[in-house]
C-alpha cells in the first residue's frame, strides 16, 4: 500500500503511470539522504518520547543496513513502490514490524522530500566548490605562468588593445571568484532545515526542530513552517541561479577557445587527443569539448528561467508541481559537475603563441600607447588623439617595442593583483563553513 492509501482507495494504473513519472529515477539519488532524515527523525522521536528507546534501536540498526545497501549500489525501488520514502519504510517493516511503520509520525512526505533535497543539494554545492577551487587554481598559475605572453584584446571583434594571457587566464579567475559568491549565497538558503514542519502546517506532537537541526548539521532552520514548504522549488530556484552564474563563465571561457583555436586567430593549441576529427575533411581538428561545454552552459543557464515557469503564480502550501523540479535541477548539476571536470583536464595541457603581436595586422594595436607617450610629453590628450589617427589615415604610424612594465595599475599587465584575487576567492570559500 502507499504511504497515503485507505482500505478502499485504488488509483487508477494510468493516473499513477502519469503522476510517478520518471520521478523514482531522481528520488534514486535521495536514497542516502532520506535514510539520514529517517535516522534523525526517529532519534528526536525517541528523545522527545514518541518512540521506546529499543525501538528507536532497532530501527537504526534496520536504517544503517538499508544505508549499506544504498552505498554498495544494491538498493532500488520496486516497481509496484510510489518514492524512496514508500521503498525505505516498506523495507524497514519487512525487517523489523510495526516499529517501522512509526517513523512517520510528526512527519510528512512534504518535508520529508524537503529534507532530503536540501541535503542532496548541500552536498552537491560543496562538491561544485571544490571543482570550481581547483579550476581557480589552474587559472591563477596559468596567469602566472604566462603574464608576459602578449595577446591581442578586441573590442567588437576589432582589434583594440595589447592585452597578455595573464590578463586572460586571470579575467576568468576572477569571475569565478564573482560566481562563488552567488554559490555561497545558494548554500546558505540550502542549509536550512525544513524537518518537522510536516505538510506545511507544523504538528501537534512536541517535535524538537532544533535538535534535528543540529544532528543533521544544518546551520539554521526555515521557523515557520508554512514557509518552510515555500522554500520547495526557491531553494532549487537558488541553486539554479548560482549554476547559471558559473555556467555564463565557463561559456564565455569556451567561446574564447573556440575563437582563438580556429586558424584565423591560432592563439593557442591543444594536444591532438583532445581534439576530434571529420568524417570527410583530413586536415580537421575541432574543439568539440569546448563547443559541448558552451552548449551545456547554455542549457543550464536556462534552468532558473524553467524553475521560474513551473513555480510561478503558485499559491502557498505544497503543490505536486514541485515533483518536476528534480528532474529539471538534477541532470544541470551533473552537466556542471562534467563541463568543470572536461575544463579541468584540458587546461593544464594548453600551448600558447609566443610572437602574436608581430604579425602585421596588429600594427595599429599601440595606437593608444602611442597616445600615451605624446600626453606624457606634455601634450593635451585630445591633440595627441589627433595626431595618432592622423597618421594611421596616412599610414605612417609605426610604433617602436613595447613594455608590460610601464602598465603598473591594479589589474593591469604588469600587475595582474592575483594575489588580491585569491585573497577574494579565500573569503568567499570560508561562507561555505
Amino acid at each position: 500500500m502507499k504511504l497515503w492509501q485507505k482500505d478502499s482507495t485504488n488509483t487508477n494504473e494510468l493516473v499513477e503511470k502519469f503522476t510517478v513519472g520518471n520521478d523514482k529515477d531522481f528520488d534514486l539519488l535521495l536514497a542516502a539522504y532520506d535514510v539520514k532524515g529517517s535516522l534523525v527523525h526517529t532519534q528526536m522521536l525517541a528523545e522527545v518520547g514518541l518512540l521506546e528507546h529499543d525501538e528507536k534501536d532497532a530501527i537504526h540498526k534496520a536504517l544503517q543496513q538499508i544505508l549499506a545497501e544504498i552505498n554498495s549500489g544494491l538498493f532500488t525501488i520496486d516497481a509496484d513502490v510510489e518514492d524512496v520514502h514508500s521503498q525505505v519504510e516498506l523495507l524497514l517493516t519487512q525487517r523489523i514490524g510495526d516499529s517501522g511503520k512509526k517513523i512517520h509520525s510528526g512527519r510528512s512526505r512534504n518535508d520529508q522530500v524537503a529534507v532530503d533535497i536540501k541535503l542532496y543539494l548541500r552536498d552537491c554545492i560543496h562538491t561544485i566548490k571544490e571543482k570550481v577551487s581547483v579550476l581557480f587554481d589552474t587559472l591563477t598559475g596559468l596567469s602566472e605562468q604566462y603574464k608576459h605572453v602578449l595577446l591581442p584584446g578586441y573590442t567588437h571583434l576589432q582589434v583594440a588593445m595589447p592585452s597578455s594571457f595573464g590578463m586572460w587566464f586571470g579575467a576568468y579567475a576572477e569571475s569565478l571568484a564573482d560566481d562563488m559568491e552567488m554559490l555561497a549565497a545558494a548554500y546558505a538558503v540550502v542549509n536550512k532545515n525544513p524537518l518537522g514542519s510536516g505538510a506545511g502546517y507544523g504538528s501537534s506532537f512536541p517535535l524538537d526542530r532544533t535538535r534535528t537541526t543540529e544532528l543533521l548539521s544544518f546551520g539554521n532552520m526555515h521557523y515557520n513552517a508554512v514557509y518552510a514548504q515555500m522554500s520547495r522549488g526557491k531553494t532549487e530556484k537558488f541553486v539554479a541561479m548560482a549554476l547559471s552564474a558559473i555556467a555564463a563563465t565557463l561559456g564565455k571561457l569556451s567561446m574564447d577557445m573556440c575563437l582563438y583555436l580556429s586558424q584565423n586567430f591560432a592563439f593557442i593549441q591543444f594536444p591532438e587527443s583532445l581534439t576530434t576529427g571529420s568524417s570527410i575533411m583530413p586536415h580537421k581538428k575541432n574543439p568539440d569539448i569546448f563547443e559541448l561545454v558552451r552548449a551545456r552552459c547554455n542549457r543550464i543557464q536556462a534552468l532558473p528561467n524553467e524553475l521560474t515557469l513551473l513555480i510561478n503564480n503558485l499559491p502557498s502550501g505544497y503543490h505536486r508541481d514541485m515533483q518536476l523540479t528534480k528532474e529539471i535541477l538534477f541532470p544541470g548539476i551533473e552537466s556542471m559537475v562534467a563541463c568543470l571536470d572536461i575544463l579541468q583536464f584540458a587546461l593544464p595541457q594548453i600551448s600558447v603563441k609566443t610572437d602574436i603581436l608581430n604579425d602585421e595586422k596588429y600594427r595599429y594595436i599601440y595606437t593608444v600607447e602611442a597616445v600615451n607617450e605624446l600626453v606624457n610629453k606634455g601634450i593635451p590628450f585630445r591633440e595627441a588623439y589627433r595626431q595618432v589617427g592622423n597618421d594611421v589615415a596616412a599610414g605612417n604610424f609605426n610604433y617602436g617595442s613595447f613594455d608590460t612594465a610601464a602598465h603598473t595599475h591594479e589589474g593591469s599587465m604588469g600587475n595582474l593583483c592575483n594575489e588580491e584575487i585569491r585573497g577574494m576567492f579565500e573569503t568567499v570559500l570560508g561562507k561555505f563553513e
